[in-house]
């Protein structure tokens, strides 16, 4: 039996990484079609064998998301990390995936061109996207067991469409947008479930509020006065340190 080319070492420049695969394949689905393209088509443009090919991808389908397979490597060895504050390290995996793909910007808009004229790719889609928010909430939820696990599924929900909202921004709006706006979204979220910093009006100081208690005053009677006083005034109380 004849072993083909590139799979035999040294008969072939190195294989091109998975990522630079899928993008051969985004660029021939939206010049030929998706349904018009095969994967012995991508395999032979990228220089692989179609065995090659299905070592890597289990479909062509596979291969048009490869690089959030890659991302989620790359978010998960990140969270994996000490970070001193859980909530904005997700923040900061978010706003990772989000430079990623402005940084690669032609080709992911090519893809989100395809994925939406193209209905069997949209629910896969669909399905790729949700391992972020799961990686998110998984990873609140080891690092902050004593907060309820429906905390920690919102929080990586509210992270999670703030992203998309303004990655679909980013690919699909005339004017760019700044890796700086999804922060500030970001940043509101945060505040939001009260543990970011305060977000005000631009050019606006949060407010301050100061409270003065006898020295002899339980922690737990501080905590409950400044909810009551905070709760009084139409502001969330945010949450209590333990």
């Amino acid at each position: 039996m004849n072993t083909p080319a590139d799979d035999v070492p040294g008969t072939r420049a190195a294989a091109l990484p998975r990522v630079a695969v899928a993008d051969v394949a985004v660029r021939m689905f939206a010049a030929q079609g998706y349904q018009a393209t095969s994967a012995t088509a991508i395999a032979e443009a990228a220089g692989i064998s179609r065995s090659t090919f299905f070592r890597h991808f289990r479909s062509k389908e596979d291969v048009i998301f490869a690089d959030h397979d890659e991302l989620l490597e790359v978010i998960t060895e990140f969270l994996g990390r000490e970070h001193a504050d859980p909530y904005r390290a997700v923040c900061e995996a978010a706003t990772m995936v989000f430079r990623r793909f402005r940084d690669r910007l032609a080709v992911v808009q090519l893809r989100d061109r395809l994925v939406r004229q193209t209905p069997e790719l949209r629910d896969r889609e669909l399905v790729t996207t949700s391992r972020y928010e799961r990686t998110f909430a998984d990873y609140l939820r080891r690092r902050l067991p004593a907060e309820p696990p429906l905390t920690a599924i919102q929080f990586a929900g509210a992270v999670t469409a703030t992203h998309n909202y303004e990655l679909r921004r980013l690919l699909r709006a005339a004017e760019p947008v700044d890796e700086r706006e999804l922060t500030a979204e970001l940043d509101k979220v945060r505040a939001l479930f009260g543990v970011g910093p305060a977000v005000g009006a631009p050019g606006q100081a949060p407010d301050v509020v100061v409270a003065v208690f006898p020295a002899s005053t339980s922690p737990e009677r501080i905590a409950a006065s400044v909810r009551e006083r905070l709760a009084g005034s139409g502001r969330p109380a945010g949450r209590q340190g333990r």
